[in-house]
């Protein structure tokens, strides 16, 4: 009799990895309480104030190119140590920067970090998960990003009031996290999808019957072999037809997830919230129900992702995020952009988002992509997000000041509406499928 699946190993290693996640979460978003302090400390502008946000999603631009590029050389667990450890340095230098143009640095820097670690940590985890609860795993990444927000905003507050250097500390706290990190990820084992592309079956094969059993051991390894037979190592690999419709599908999924204003909405909290009359003690509070909204509403997907499937929850999400930011809209547009009620629908925005959108966003990327090319071709939907990012939370200060809050709004419901409609006509449902049988569907023309 087959043992049964060894769950405790596998949430090891899953939470292992998405680790990476709550470090990206706690970098991207230890700057928006720390926000008002800079701006008073380097005598900001709208602008420099969006640069001093975006820089390290610029960097993240960089990161996620030459994490594609290197993991399928080096591997995903080497790759994962070296992100680490370029966490904890730039966290450090962060805090220490005497000048904006130091501290821009170090911040870009940091964002070659993260974007690294979007592509590395949910390919790791998508590769050790196995199907029927791979959704669930994946969803861990998600959570630790949120997990990340929230760590970085209750810092934020605690830290408010501690004197004109409070923002070095809010940044130097994350050599903690980058430091458990590091540990737990060098106990971690190499994926077993990398073992066997470079040789190791033997090791795969231990992996993975320590993860379910000898017979589905000897099945996939057989799967995974056979979806290695035709590895070419040049990106016409990547440009091959199945290949291509995964990489224009997940590459609009990417552009929409961020001009649907998520990050705007995370990063500029507090900004937002001193606009709509809230003092700064009560906006840098409010962003703790923030956090804690996204906690909670993270934790409901990792129910409902391998219950209901990513197709539909991605769409009940992008059409309750576009309600949310057209009540936004409307709010300003009547002058009833205040209080209680901004407050009110940005929570119901972000439970939309971080119940339904963003956890599948992160599982639905690596499971698209073949096992040959999966670095490569993640390169592109997490690069392109990246991108969309940068942009987004550069302009958003001018946007919300000069054009306005309603046009502002406007565009994003826009987009969250675009994003729901584009999911139900293009996006495939891959809930309980293994990474190679959803290969072969994206080769069939009925894949989309």
């Amino acid at each position: 009799m087959a043992k049964a699946l060894n769950l405790r190993y596998v949430i090891f290693l899953a939470c292992t990895a998405a680790l990476g996640g709550l470090l990206f979460g706690f970098d991207v978003a230890i700057i928006t309480g720390a926000g008002p302090f800079l701006t008073r400390h380097f005598a900001l502008s709208d602008i420099s104030l969006g640069w001093a946000f975006s820089s390290l999603l610029f960097g993240c631009v960089i990161g996620s190119v030459l994490a594609g590029r290197l993991t399928d050389r080096y591997g995903r667990k080497r790759m994962l140590v070296w992100v680490a450890l370029l966490f904890a340095a730039t966290s450090v230098s962060t805090a220490l920067a005497p000048s904006f143009a130091l501290f821009i640095t170090a911040r870009f820097l940091g964002g070659i970090a993260v974007g690294a670690v979007s592509l590395l940590s949910p390919m790791y985890v998508a590769e050790v998960a196995p199907p029927a609860i791979r959704g669930r795993m994946g969803t861990f990444y998600q959570l630790s990003i949120i997990l990340g927000i929230l760590v970085s905003y209750g810092i934020n507050y605690l830290l408010r009031n501690t004197g004109p250097t409070n923002w070095r500390w809010m940044f130097a706290t994350g050599a903690i996290p980058s430091t458990l990190f590091l540990v737990l990820i060098a106990l971690a084992p190499e994926t077993p999808r990398f073992l066997v592309r470079t040789g190791k079956t033997r090791e795969a094969f231990e992996l993975l019957e320590r993860i379910e059993n000898e017979e589905t051991a000897r099945v996939e390894i057989a799967a995974i072999e056979l979806s290695l037979k035709q590895i070419q190592q040049s990106w016409k690999a990547v440009l091959r037809p199945g290949v291509r419709r995964a990489l224009l599908v997940s590459g609009c999924l990417a552009i929409l997830v961020q001009t649907s204003g998520i990050n705007t909405i995370v990063d500029y909290a507090p900004a937002i919230f001193l606009s709509s009359g809230w003092k700064i003690d009560a906006a840098l509070f409010s962003t703790l129900l923030v956090g804690l909204t996204e906690f909670v509403s993270t934790l409901a997907a990792f129910w409902a992702i391998d219950r209901y499937g990513r197709k539909p929850l991605y769409i009940a999400g992008s059409m309750g995020m576009a309600a949310t930011l057209g009540a936004l809209m409307t709010a300003a547009l009547m002058g009833a952009f205040h209080g209680a009620l901004v407050l009110a629908l940005i929570l119901t925005y972000l439970a939309f988002f971080c119940a339904c959108v963003g956890p599948v966003f992160w599982t639905l990327v690596p499971e698209v992509f073949p096992n040959d090319v999966r670095g490569r071709a993640m390169a592109v939907p997490v690069l392109t997000q990246w991108i969309a990012n940068a942009v987004v939370v550069l302009f958003f200060p001018y946007a919300f000041h000069v054009i306005g809050k309603a046009a502002t709004l406007g565009f994003l419901a826009a987009m969250s509406l675009t994003q729901g409609l584009f999911t139900w006509r293009f996006v495939p449902e891959t809930k309980h499928k293994s990474l190679e049988e959803i290969e072969q569907s994206w080769a069939r023309p009925s894949a989309v």
